[in-house]
């Protein structure tokens, strides 16, 4: 096998780079198409978020085990790799937040604030932090790619060097699976039920053995997903009695399940309460908007890692 170069290993580096950010690019502007045509744009956004849980937030995770501990050794550039670091986390919440949006617009700016931060950040990693290894005698750039590509496997293994890089391993293991099924969630939500199950069942499969505690949780999610959507038709229920329907509907879901609310009009009033009284557990698609019949699939999100479902009041 051929030894890489120096400036081999930094020109693969930049091409990575390049090729994650268009892609990215590509998923969020995806989204913002659907959305300006006023279509359906769940489907885009899952594809957005499963590629920050697969692609994405792995490399990141690869880079920090790797490219940023060697970085943070020169003078000047200790505060350079930390503020990557907390890219890397903001890149994380932001989607957490698109998973759980439900505005069209909302979810568009989002997307591409999402494709514009890790633009720049790996911008920011080309121009500044992997020259100055590059320049380095004492770094071995071809060494840390190799090191790189064993990383991307983000979940824990038994050979981890250290207790606290264990630990960090596990801590990205589970919002990559939380991302990865709010990604199934959204998936779901538009219809296409059967890819949202083979994501979780792949999640589940990798996670048995290594991090059973997270495969319970894609387990209880899987169920969720298996589900089809029930219909619920109030068109021939009085105007007093709908809203008590629809509550009780929602109430009976479970984590990642919904169901499709048939009415005779635009149930737009039973959005806002549903945001007052309960934000950002729940999720609301149209799938047909009149004339004459409404469908909205109303759902509960996935509940992940670390995220607690709503407390059901009594008497509901």
């Amino acid at each position: 096998m051929t030894a890489v170069t120096e400036a081999e290993a930094y020109e693969a580096m930049v091409e990575h780079h390049t090729r994650l950010g268009e892609e990215l690019a590509g998923h969020a502007d995806a989204v913002s198409r659907e959305v300006a045509a006023e279509r359906p744009y769940g489907a885009r956004v899952a594809g957005l978020i499963a590629y920050l849980a697969e692609e994405i937030l792995p490399h990141a995770a690869a880079e920090e085990k790797t490219v940023y501990p060697a970085a943070a050794e020169h003078a000047g550039m200790e505060s350079v790799v930390s503020e990557m670091n907390a890219e890397h986390v903001a890149l994380s919440a932001l989607g957490t937040r698109l998973a759980a949006v439900i505005d069209g617009a909302a979810a568009a700016a989002l997307a591409q604030q999402i494709a514009g931060l890790f633009t720049a950040h790996a911008a920011r990693e080309n121009d500044v932090l992997l020259p100055a290894l590059l320049n380095d005698e004492s770094v071995d750039l071809a060494a840390l790619l190799g090191q790189m590509h064993g990383a991307v496997d983000v979940y824990a293994r038994e050979d981890d060097p250290a207790p606290a890089d264990a630990a960090r391993a596990g801590d990205c293991q589970a919002t990559v699976v939380t991302l990865l099924l709010q990604a199934a969630a959204a998936l779901a939500r538009a219809g296409e039920a059967d890819r949202a199950c083979t994501i979780a069942a792949s999640a589940w499969a990798a996670l048995r053995d290594v991090r059973p505690d997270l495969a319970v949780k894609v387990t209880a999610a899987l169920h969720g997903l298996a589900r089809r959507d029930a219909v619920l038709d109030v068109r021939d229920l009085a105007p007093a009695y709908r809203h008590r329907e629809i509550f009780g509907a929602y109430w009976d879901l479970a984590s990642g399940a919904g169901f499709v609310l048939v009415n005779d009009h635009d149930p737009k009033p039973l959005r806002y309460q549903f945001e007052a009284e309960h934000p950002g557990q729940f999720t609301w698609q149209y799938l047909e908007s009149g004339p004459d019949v409404w469908r909205v699939r109303i759902g509960r999100p996935v509940v992940g890692v670390g995220v607690a479902g709503p407390d059901r009041p009594s008497g509901a």
